[in-house]
């Protein structure tokens, strides 16, 4: 009786943590999965030639990522804090293979920007960063995705540096040593069970940052995206972007776009200080 307890209780652990394994998919449809890379004959030069989806990726005028000038961007007294009310959910941690993410399944909380809100849907994480401030570039970026209900995209991007670990980042670690040693095929996304996760630490320091609207930085490149590129710079452990690398194999262990013309548009800035001042 008591080995059979044993034995019910591993196999309920077993079930919260189990590899699962999905069709991935770009352009929405898992049967029209396109295969991309970022270097080589599948590179970002490419992207566009590889499927009629992916036409915006060759021919969009509002693409990201972008290089942020940060002197040259206009601030604008009509921006305001963005207004993040994040709250600990459900998620998935998944190796797509050609990013590492995290899928909410429950209600995660939500961004306000001009009046609209977008829920909180998902993070992925790019190394090195796909972004970069006055042309330096940093080690990761992690690309918080919300949504509105009728569609619209915005998102918040939070650049890292080596340095302290991130605390966000500590309540994942033994699901990403579990996400390196999962299996599936290539045209196959792997999912791990991720728990509860508590976002309170994304939310902080958000006294300045640059607006501009730009695109979507994977296969289909889909434009009007409202982009907030936080100032300050954030910190995880050497030991945390391994972690993060792991799961992906090869050429996708670099997995940044590279930069796109601006065309013609305007970095917005917002600064609470210089705010206050002239308010």
């Amino acid at each position: 009786m008591a080995s059979y307890k044993v034995f019910f209780a591993l196999a309920i652990i077993s079930s919260l943590v189990a590899l699962c394994c999905a069709h991935k998919s770009p352009t929405g449809n898992a049967q029209e999965f396109v295969k991309f890379s970022y270097s080589g004959s599948l590179g970002p030069e490419n992207w566009a030639s590889l499927s009629s989806a992916f036409e915006l990726c060759g021919k969009g005028s509002h693409q990201s990522p972008i290089n942020i000038d940060c002197k040259a961007a206009v601030h604008d007294s009509s921006l305001q804090c963005l207004k993040r009310d994040y709250v600990a959910a459900n998620a998935t941690l998944v190796n797509n293979g050609f990013n590492i993410g995290l899928v909410y399944t429950s209600e995660a909380g939500s961004l306000v920007i001009s009046g609209k809100k977008y829920s909180l849907k998902h993070l992925r994480w790019h190394s090195p960063s796909e972004h970069t401030l006055d042309g330096e570039r940093f080690p990761f970026e992690v690309n918080l995705i919300h949504e509105s209900k009728d569609g619209n995209v915005a998102i918040v991007s939070i650049l890292y540096r080596y340095g302290n670990a991130d605390p966000f980042l500590l309540q994942i670690t033994d699901k990403l040593d579990q996400l390196a040693k999962a299996s599936c095929s290539e045209d196959q996304e792997a999912r791990i069970s991720a728990g509860l996760v508590h976002s309170r630490s994304l939310k902080l320091s958000t006294r300045k940052y640059y607006r501009y609207v730009g695109s979507l930085t994977t296969p289909p490149c889909t434009e009007n995206v409202v982009w907030n590129i936080l100032s300050e710079v954030r910190t995880l452990s050497k030991e945390q972007g391994d972690a993060l690398r792991a799961p992906l194999v090869g050429d996708y262990q670099k997995n940044s776009r590279p930069i796109q013309p601006l065309n013609g548009r305007v970095v917005q800035v917002y600064d609470k200080v210089t705010n206050v001042k002239t308010n």
